[in-house]
């Protein structure tokens, strides 16, 4: 299928250029030193289920706003830890608070490809309990929990005026795209449905992309369960939409970079919280206000896409999702290459094994504290 989408950039004006040359032709530049261009902006797209207000989903948002050198084209919603309708309205309130109403929020998934709280039911019983089930029961029971998208609630943190964009997700992450070919990347911290979607409406967008880097494909789950939290130790991203998970890592992205067991060691602690509150802000209040002790997750993972030379240890192996009805139902599998299942369509990432902790945490405090503005305004 073709996409109207332009696939050419923008020429830079030719005027200065040609002024700079005449200069130079008749002797008044000279002496001057070649003035070295600015580096082009890392363009940057984030899915994710933004639960809200607060936490790890939308304080991902701030590695990337206010880190000068990326330029984020817009964010994307779907279902995962809270029901999309309740992710986007908190995820629009939250950018009116840092003034950040000039990037777009497109709406997206509902529901998982398969996945419904009616399986997932029946998959507790079989298989036993699933620690987080986000917007279907949370750390909770299921048995109260509706099959259907329920209407959106009051917000404590006051409803947005800002609206969604007139686009779905898929469709925007596709645009997007094709209007900066081999330049955009992908930074998925929830279900990646909307993904899959994408990838399946145009077989081309993956290929189209810069990268992809997720936060999700936990190792070891099941001893870290059985000596840390229990519920830090559930691959919630993939578990949720495991066929979505599957599409997505088998689709042909120039790279795909893993942000899984990494994410775990560092925490929005109560001492980080209070360093970062020193300054106050509209966006430190909310922070402050909506505080939730959680591992950085995502804002590991937004991070790293904003300067990748946090990681400091990475391998490379094969990995997909295992999507057979069992008890490892969107669990991720990896192999070496001596082993891996090659020609089945499985590809190697890059998993994440450390960062450089202290840089990434004196960073997010800076960026954290950044004075916002309305837009428009100094």
């Amino acid at each position: 299928m073709a996409f109207p989408f332009s696939r050419t950039r923008t020429p830079r004006p030719l005027l200065p250029a040609a002024l700079r040359a005449l200069a130079l032709g008749v002797g008044l530049l000279a002496a001057a030193p070649p003035v070295a261009e600015a580096a082009e902006p890392r363009l940057v797209i984030e899915d994710n289920d933004f639960l809200g207000p607060g936490g790890s989903d939308q304080q991902s948002i701030i590695p990337l706003l206010f880190n000068p050198a990326v330029r984020v084209l817009g964010f994307t919603v779907a279902t995962g830890d809270g029901w999309e309708n309740q992710e986007s309205a908190h995820l629009r309130r939250f950018l009116e608070i840092i003034g950040r109403t000039d990037v777009p929020v497109a709406d997206g998934a509902v529901y998982p490809l398969i996945n419904s709280v009616p399986v997932m039911r029946l998959r507790e019983k079989q298989f036993g309990t699933i620690p987080w089930k986000g917007a279907w029961g949370g750390l909770g029971s299921m048995d109260k929990v509706p099959a259907e998208q329920p209407p959106l609630p009051p917000m404590k943190d006051g409803a947005p005026t800002m609206k969604p964009a007139a686009e779905c997700a898929a469709l925007f992450l596709i645009r997007q795209v094709h209007a900066h070919p081999h330049q955009v990347t992908i930074v998925e911290a929830g279900p990646m449905t909307n993904l899959a979607l994408a990838i399946r409406i145009d077989p081309t967008f993956a290929a189209t992309a810069k990268e992809l880097i997720f936060m999700g494909g936990l190792l070891d789950t099941s001893m870290r369960s059985l000596t840390g939290n229990v519920d830090f130790a559930s691959d919630f991203n993939m578990i949720f939409d495991p066929e979505a998970a599957h599409i997505a890592l088998t689709a042909p992205w120039p790279s795909i970079t893993v942000v899984g067991n990494v994410s775990n060691d560092l925490m929005m602690t109560r001492d980080y919280l209070k360093r970062i509150r020193q300054k106050r802000t509209p966006m430190t209040d909310y922070i402050g206000t909506y505080y939730d002790p959680l591992p950085m997750w995502d804002e590991m993972a937004t991070a790293i896409a904003a300067d990748p030379t946090l990681i400091t240890a990475s391998l490379e192996a094969y990995m997909d999702i295992d999507i057979a009805n069992g008890p490892h139902y969107g669990h991720v599998v990896v192999w070496p290459d001596s082993t891996a299942p090659t020609g089945t369509g499985i590809r190697k990432v890059r998993i994440v094994q450390s960062i450089d902790a202290p840089r990434f945490l004196d960073t997010f405090l800076r960026e954290a504290q950044s004075d916002v503005h309305p837009v428009g305004r100094p």
